[in-house]
């Protein structure tokens, strides 16, 4: 089967076989060490979001060391927010010193500032790059309220990804809550965009108003401007119309899976997805993470595809995508030159697939 998948990608024009997978963060031990030094010799814990920043360096955020950090151009590992310690506190303050309580997404926004999904304090805090200072930018408390006021008076449920829509907005996954909230750039007023606040089947062809998620996790912008969402409890892809206000049903059948490899995507079972990004031909990956793989969503031909791992969890170490175990992996960016980003959570290490 694994041939036959091979072959059919270098028919697409994806040679799998050239493809090649390396570590570039961690050494497959948790933990919290190296900073100043090589990023492959560091101790890390348990990285989700990963995200190539504006100054060149890649960033990731550990959802069980409580803290961000980044590799520089030349290789070296930093830290740039979080004490390690679990809490939430430092708001006004330097984000070395403050605490934060499993960081899940993190992204920057069109003035080179970071934004951090601070799950477990039901917020999305901000950090000034160029001050160094964090605040909580939306939510701060536990529940489902705030819709119409400013995002830092709302209620959001573990919120886990966030992305900057094409005129600026935050859209944040309140998981909790199933439901996508919408904060306003310019008045900083948070509404519900999606979702009704209890999980339900997603219709293909239905209205972005009005109708049920189940699970909303994951969440990125094509070039054309429509969202695209991995739902964890649906198992499925969904592309949102933003122009025609409707919602297409992608990938999944809404079974939990690991199957229909090469065949379309609609038609295959996803495991739990977490992580979703999108390539500039339009290809859309996903961290399928209980199946410890990453998948791909072929533009031209609907199909799903292996990109890397092998369905079982392990920390591998070859440079084989498709013989490359991971584990639980949940963040996935596509890098400027094509290559693929991955924050291989329970292994441990942040990973770069090139094609």
């Amino acid at each position: 089967m694994q041939r036959l998948i091979l072959a059919f990608l270098v028919v697409l024009g994806f040679d799998a076989q050239a493809a090649t997978i390396h570590t570039i963060a961690g050494t497959g031990e948790a933990g919290f060490s190296g900073d100043g030094g090589p990023a492959t010799k560091a101790k890390i814990n348990n990285p989700f979001g990963v995200v190539r920043g504006p100054d060149d360096a890649i960033y990731f955020c550990e959802y069980s060391g409580q803290r961000i950090r980044k590799i520089l151009p030349d290789g070296t590992i930093h830290t740039v927010a979080g004490n390690g310690k679990t809490g939430y506190d430092g708001d006004g303050g330097p984000a070395l010193e403050a605490s934060f309580n499993k960081p899940h997404e993190i992204r920057f926004d069109s003035e080179g500032d970071l934004y951090a999904v601070d799950m477990a304090n039901n917020a999305v805090r901000k950090i000034d790059m160029k001050t160094g200072i964090v605040t909580t930018y939306a939510g701060g408390r536990v529940g489902y309220s705030g819709d119409g006021t400013a995002a830092t008076k709302a209620a959001l449920k573990k919120p886990h990804s966030i992305q900057f829509g094409p005129k600026g907005h935050l859209y944040i996954c309140d998981i909790g809550n199933h439901v996508i909230r919408r904060v306003h750039n310019d008045t900083r007023i948070i509404t519900t965009f999606a979702g009704t606040g209890k999980p339900g089947k997603t219709p293909d062809g239905s209205k972005i108003q009005g109708t049920p998620l189940k699970g909303p996790r994951s969440i990125d912008f094509d070039r054309k401007g429509d969202m695209w969402l991995a739902t964890r409890e649906g198992n499925q892809v969904f592309r949102f119309d933003m122009k025609r206000g409707v919602i297409r049903h992608i990938a999944g059948t809404g079974k939990k899976g690991f199957t229909g490899n090469g065949a379309p995507a609609k038609k295959a079972t996803l495991s739990g997805p977490k992580g979703i990004c999108i390539d500039k031909r339009g290809n859309v990956y996903l961290a399928d993470t209980e199946s410890h793989s990453v998948r791909m969503v072929d533009a031209k031909t609907g199909k799903l595809e292996l990109i890397a791992g092998t369905g079982k969890a392990g920390n591998g170490t070859t440079t084989d995508p498709l013989k490359c175990r991971m584990d639980r992996l949940h963040g996935v960016y596509i890098d400027r030159d094509g290559s693929l980003l991955i924050g291989d959570s329970q292994a441990h290490k942040v990973r770069v697939v090139r094609f």
